[in-house]
C-alpha cells in the first residue's frame, strides 16, 4: 500500500519536471523567434545563465497559473461566460508579466501583445505534455478529470448508488441524419452504443442502446420542443415567433423576456416545476426544466445574478485551466477562420441553394461551435463529478451551421464528428463519477433541406401577402431574421436583456398584416382586430388574399378559421376541407405524411393561433422545403426530416412506446423521460408505464 502510494508520488514528480522542462525550452525557443521577448541574466548572457532564467520563468509561471488563476476566475464568475473567455488572452500574458519579474536573478521582458502570445502557445504546450504523460496513468487521468468539477463536491457526502441520468440534445440533428452519420463512420461513439451501427434497437448483443423516432408537433423548432420536454407543455407555442393579439406583442421563443415567460405559462399549466426539479442542472438551454444549477439558460438571462440563480460550476469548471480557456480561445478563431473559408469556397463554386453568410455569422458559428459547447460540456462533466440526479444540456453546433450550410455536407459532418467527441468524453467521466450514470442522447428536431421562398420565386411571404391584401409591395423588402438557436446562447451568455428591434414587427399602420416566418412556416396577423379572424371575414375584407396564398406553387396549405367548421384547411385549386374531415380526406395534407391532420388540429385549438397559419410546398422526391426565412436548412413547419428526430436511450431503460405505437410530440417525449427518471430512483430494473401514461 505504501510503496504504491510512494510510486504515484514519484510518477508525479516526474511528470511535472518533464513539464516544466518542456515549458523551459519552449520559453527558450520563443525568445529566439519573437523580437519582442527577451531572457536576459543580470550581468551574465551565457546559455547557461539564460537556461536558468527561462527554468525559473517557467517555473514562476506555472506557479502562477495553478495558484492564481483560480483565484482571478472566481473574483470573475459574474462577468458574462463570453466575456470571459475574451479576456483569457489578456490574463495568460499579465500573468507571463509578473512571472518574468519573479526571476530574481533576470533582467527579461515581454511587451504586451508579445506576453499574450507567449503564454498562450506556454499554456497549450504544458496541457499538451501533461496530458500525454498521463495517457497511461489512470489514476492520473482520475485526477484530471476530477479537477473539473466544482470543488463544493468535496464538501458533499458520498454520492448515491442509484443511478443518475444526463440527457444531452443535439439541437436538429435528424434521425435519418444519425444513421447516415454513424453508416459513415463519423459517430463512432453512437454507433458503438448501437452494437455497431445496429438500429431500432436491434444492433446486436453488444448494443447498450436503442434508437427510436419520434414526430414534432406543428412547430418543429426548440422553442416549442424544448418548452414541452422539459416542462411537460407546449401548449399555445404555435411557432418560433407569433404575434399576441390580447398583449399586442410579438412573442419569439429565444427573446429572454418570453422564454421566460412561456416557461412561467407551462408551469401554470402543469401545476409542476419541470423534469429537473430534483437536484437537476440545466445547460445551454432556453428553459431551466426546474433546475437548481444552470448555466447559458436564456429564461434566466434577464434576471439578476444571485446565488439562486447563478451557477459557478459551469464557468469555473471550464475556465479555471488556463490551458482549457487558451485552446477555447484559439479554436474560436480558428473557427472564424474555417467559416469565411468555406462561405467563400461556396461563393466561387456558385454552389445552391446557398444564402448569405457575412456579418456577424462567423462569430455566432464560432460561439455554437466551439465555446457552448466546451462550456456546456465542462458543465455537464462538473455535475456528474458532483453526483447530480439528472442534468439537461443543449448542443446547438450541428443546428446552427446546418441552418447556412445545409443538413447535409462536409461542414455538417466535421460538426457530428466533435459532437460524437464530446459524447466520448461525457462517457469517461461517468467512468469517475461517484454515481453510476445513464446517457440518453435526443434530439429536438430535425432539418429539411431547400432553397429559400424569396430565391425560388424573386419575393417574400410578406411581399405575396401584402400582394394579396392590394397594398404596396417594396421593390427591395427587408430580409426576415433568422431564428438560429445559437443567437439565444449568445445572449444568454451575454446576459442580454433586451433585443434589437429585429424581431418587433410593429406595422406602420394598424390594418396593414403582420407577416412573421418560422422556418417554412408563415403566420399572418391583422393587429387591428381583436379576435382570431375567420375566412369569411378576411375574404370580405381582402377578397383575392387566400385564393393567391393558397394557389401560389410555394405554397402547401393554410388554415384559418371559419364560421361553418371551425377551422379549414385550404389549398390550390379551391380545396377547402373542414378539420373534422381530415382523415378520410387529407387534400393537400396528404404530402405531409401521417400525423399531419392531427398537428394541424392541435395547433387550432391555440388561442393564439394567427388568422392564417400558412405552410410552404414540400417535394416529397426529394424532402425539401421553401424556408420563409433565409435558411437553406430549416424546420419549424411541416414537411420532410424537420419532423423527424431521434430518441437514443439505454436499453437499461423500458422502452419509450409499445409495440405499435408511435412517440408524438413534446409533451409524450416529457412523459417518457420522468417514467425513466422515476425507474432510475427506484428498483434497477425496467418499470411498466404509469397506467395515466398508456392511456395519453
Amino acid at each position: 500500500m505504501r510503496g504504491g502510494r510512494w510510486r504515484r508520488v514519484a510518477s508525479q514528480v516526474g511528470r511535472s519536471v518533464a513539464v516544466w522542462a518542456v515549458s523551459t525550452v519552449t520559453m527558450l525557443v520563443l525568445a529566439g523567434i519573437l523580437p519582442d521577448f527577451q531572457l536576459q541574466s543580470a550581468g551574465d548572457d551565457s546559455a547557461t545563465s539564460l537556461a536558468m532564467t527561462a527554468a525559473l520563468g517557467a517555473g514562476a509561471f506555472g506557479l502562477l497559473s495553478a495558484l492564481a488563476w483560480p483565484l482571478l476566475v472566481r473574483l470573475l464568475l459574474l462577468v458574462p461566460a463570453l466575456v470571459l473567455g475574451l479576456l483569457v488572452f489578456f490574463l495568460n500574458g499579465s500573468l507571463l508579466i509578473v512571472a518574468l519579474r519573479l526571476v530574481p536573478s533576470g533582467d527579461s521582458e515581454a511587451a504586451p501583445e508579445t506576453a499574450v502570445i507567449v503564454a498562450a502557445v506556454m499554456s497549450a504546450v504544458a496541457s499538451a505534455t501533461g496530458a500525454a504523460l498521463a495517457v497511461r496513468d489512470d489514476d492520473a487521468y482520475r485526477r484530471r478529470l476530477y479537477r473539473l468539477a466544482d470543488r463544493r463536491r468535496r464538501a458533499l457526502p458520498p454520492g448515491p448508488s442509484s443511478p443518475g441520468t444526463v440527457f444531452v440534445q443535439l439541437d436538429g440533428v435528424g434521425h435519418d441524419v444519425l444513421l447516415d452519420a454513424v453508416g459513415k463512420d463519423l459517430m463512432p461513439t453512437v454507433a458503438r452504443w448501437l452494437g455497431n451501427g445496429g438500429i431500432g434497437g436491434v444492433g446486436g448483443a453488444r448494443a447498450t442502446h436503442r434508437l427510436t423516432s419520434w414526430r414534432t408537433d406543428w412547430s418543429s423548432q426548440t422553442g416549442a420542443s424544448q418548452l414541452g420536454i422539459l416542462h411537460g407543455s407546449n401548449h399555445d407555442v404555435p411557432a418560433f415567433r407569433w404575434y399576441e393579439k390580447a398583449a399586442r406583442e410579438v412573442m419569439v421563443c429565444n427573446r429572454p423576456t418570453n422564454a421566460a415567460e412561456l416557461q412561467r405559462r407551462a408551469i401554470d399549466r402543469t401545476g409542476d416545476g419541470g423534469l429537473l426539479t430534483a437536484d437537476g442542472a440545466s445547460r445551454g438551454n432556453l428553459f431551466s426544466g426546474g433546475a437548481d444549477e444552470q448555466a447559458l439558460v436564456l429564461s434566466i438571462a434577464t434576471k439578476r445574478r444571485s446565488r439562486e440563480n447563478r451557477s459557478r460550476s459551469g464557468y469555473f469548471a471550464y475556465f479555471s485551466d488556463p490551458a482549457n480557456a487558451v485552446r477555447t480561445a484559439l479554436s474560436f478563431f480558428a473557427e472564424v477562420g474555417r467559416e469565411i473559408g468555406q462561405s467563400t469556397r461556396a461563393r466561387a463554386r456558385k454552389v445552391r441553394p446557398r444564402v448569405s453568410r457575412g456579418g456577424l455569422y462567423p462569430l455566432v458559428r464560432a460561439f455554437a461551435t466551439v465555446v457552448e459547447r466546451d462550456v456546456v460540456v465542462a458543465a455537464v462533466m462538473g455535475d456528474m463529478l458532483a453526483g447530480r440526479t439528472a442534468v439537461y444540456a443543449d448542443l446547438v453546433a450541428y443546428d446552427e451551421v446546418a441552418h447556412h450550410s445545409g443538413p447535409r455536407g462536409r461542414d455538417t459532418e466535421k460538426v457530428l464528428e466533435r459532437l460524437d467527441r464530446a459524447l466520448a468524453l461525457i462517457e469517461n467521466v461517468a467512468e469517475h463519477a461517484p454515481r453510476p450514470y445513464r446517457i440518453v442522447v435526443l434530439s429536438d428536431h430535425g432539418q429539411s433541406p431547400g432553397e429559400t421562398f424569396r430565391a425560388r420565386y424573386g419575393l417574400g411571404l410578406g411581399d405575396l401577402v401584402r400582394a394579396g391584401c392590394g397594398l404596396p409591395v417594396p421593390r427591395r423588402a427587408r430580409r426576415t431574421h433568422s431564428g438560429a438557436e445559437a443567437r439565444a446562447a449568445v445572449r444568454a451568455a451575454l446576459r442580454r436583456p433586451v433585443e434589437d428591434g429585429g424581431d418587433q414587427h410593429r406595422p406602420s399602420r394598424r390594418s396593414e398584416p403582420i407577416v412573421l416566418a418560422s422556418g417554412n412556416l408563415g403566420l399572418v396577423s391583422f393587429p387591428d382586430v381583436p379576435h382570431r379572424m375567420t375566412k369569411e371575414e378576411i375574404d370580405a375584407r381582402h377578397p383575392a388574399l387566400l385564393t393567391t396564398l393558397a394557389n401560389h406553387p410555394g405554397v402547401g396549405f393554410l388554415l384559418v378559421r371559419s364560421e361553418q367548421h371551425s377551422g379549414v384547411v385550404l389549398g390550390a385549386y379551391g380545396a377547402e376541407i373542414p378539420l373534422d374531415q381530415l382523415d378520410d380526406k387529407p387534400g393537400p395534407l396528404e404530402a405531409f405524411g401521417p400525423g399531419a391532420a392531427d398537428t394541424v388540429r392541435r395547433t387550432h385549438s391555440f388561442p393564439n393561433a394567427a388568422d392564417i397559419m400558412v405552410n410552404s410546398a414540400y417535394d416529397e422526391a426529394y424532402g425539401e422545403v421553401l424556408a420563409f426565412e433565409e435558411q437553406i436548412g430549416s424546420h419549424g413547419g411541416l414537411g420532410g426530416a424537420q419532423g423527424k428526430p431521434f430518441l437514443l436511450s439505454p436499453l437499461a431503460f423500458s422502452a419509450p412506446v409499445g409495440d405499435g405505437e408511435d412517440l408524438v410530440g413534446a409533451e409524450h417525449i416529457h412523459r417518457v423521460l420522468r417514467r425513466w427518471l422515476r425507474e432510475s430512483d427506484g428498483p434497477q430494473v425496467p418499470l411498466d408505464a404509469e397506467p395515466q401514461e398508456r392511456a395519453a
